[in-house]
């Protein structure tokens, strides 16, 4: 990967990026601080062949960093397979780009990951955006929502849903802080038909969903049926599903299905996904093990927005020096 660019090693691929002012590794690691240092390798490489390439626009420089980012996918793992690196790469490309009007974190409010996935962007897509991207979660479980809310600074909408009419009511907002993070709005739904409202209520267009709690009973579920309504009604929607991938044995949904199965998590997501990841969408060692970095998948969104940033920020102070 790196001779095709004339780059000799990945310290020189560092070099390149250190040159241009980008502080790879801090980006990454203030995302994520449990991810590996292979992860902040993979996004040196990715971001040294932006460079290299001349990409000024954001967006471009995601889709290569995701280039860089399968580099480092172990040939015949599933992330090899699933072709994960390109796949982020493309997510990221999409969140940068003007068509897409909101994102959200499909969860089941299992982890922070969907927080520090959503912080990462809500901080670095809109220094390059026209409209500012909106940014949700959308989890199962009201005090659930508010504790991730009041945790990091987001803003807490509480919804009431109407099973009679389909109509869903927001009830109040509270926002607990100022700047970026209160930008980023935190939903919990009752079930499976409030979380599809909220799909709905937001016009969500791109989401990705976790898979740690919950995954057949809320978020799995509620992507595929907006996933329809959506082709129904003529809308656009991507539409991700993060991780599955060794048979999740832990999980009581899929204790029946054995080592040797994906699992029920793999099986829904392939139902609805336009592009499915692997591993976890918050622990770094499990998507390792699918042959992959050592970076949640949901973090990891928000480190190729962000690093992807830094390039397109970097490449314009170079042309205007120029």
């Amino acid at each position: 990967m790196l001779s095709k660019y004339n780059i000799d090693s990945i310290e020189q691929a560092k070099k390149i990026c250190d040159d241009k002012g980008i502080d790879v590794i801090n980006i990454v690691k203030s995302i994520q601080p449990i991810c590996f240092e292979n992860a902040c390798w993979a996004y040196i490489v990715g971001s040294a062949i932006a460079i290299t390439k001349g990409c000024s626009a954001a967006s471009d420089a995601a889709e290569i960093i995701g280039e860089g980012l399968q580099a480092f996918c172990i040939p015949g793992s599933v992330a090899d397979d699933r072709k994960v690196g390109i796949g982020h790469g493309k997510l990221g490309a999409m969140l940068l780009r003007e068509e897409t009007k909101c994102f959200a974190f499909l969860a089941g409010h299992e982890s922070f990951a969907a927080a520090e996935g959503a912080i990462g962007i809500a901080k670095s897509a809109n220094k390059v955006r026209k409209e500012p991207l909106r940014v949700i979660l959308n989890g199962l479980g009201k005090d659930a929502a508010q504790i991730i809310s009041r945790v990091n600074g987001f803003t807490y909408v509480q919804t009431a849903f109407d099973y009679y009419t389909g109509k869903l009511e927001i009830v109040r907002e509270i926002q607990y802080s100022k700047g970026e993070r209160s930008k980023v709005k935190c939903y919990g739904a009752d079930d499976v038909r409030e979380g599809v409202a909220i799909m709905h209520y937001e016009g969500v267009d791109v989401s990705i969903t976790g898979n740690s709690t919950n995954p057949t009973r809320f978020q799995h579920p509620v992507a595929g049926i907006y996933k329809k309504e959506c082709y129904e009604s003529g809308k656009k929607y991507f539409s991700v599903a993060s991780g599955g991938g060794t048979g999740r044995t832990l999980h009581p949904d899929n204790m029946a299905a054995g080592p040797a199965s994906y699992g029920m998590t793999d099986t829904m997501g392939r139902m609805h996904s336009d592009a499915q990841f692997a591993g976890s969408s918050s622990v770094p060692a499990h998507v390792e093990m699918m042959g992959f970095l050592g970076m949640g998948n949901n973090p990891m969104v928000g480190a190729t927005v962000a690093v992807a940033v830094a390039v397109e920020e970097a490449m314009k102070s170079v042309n205007k020096k120029g």
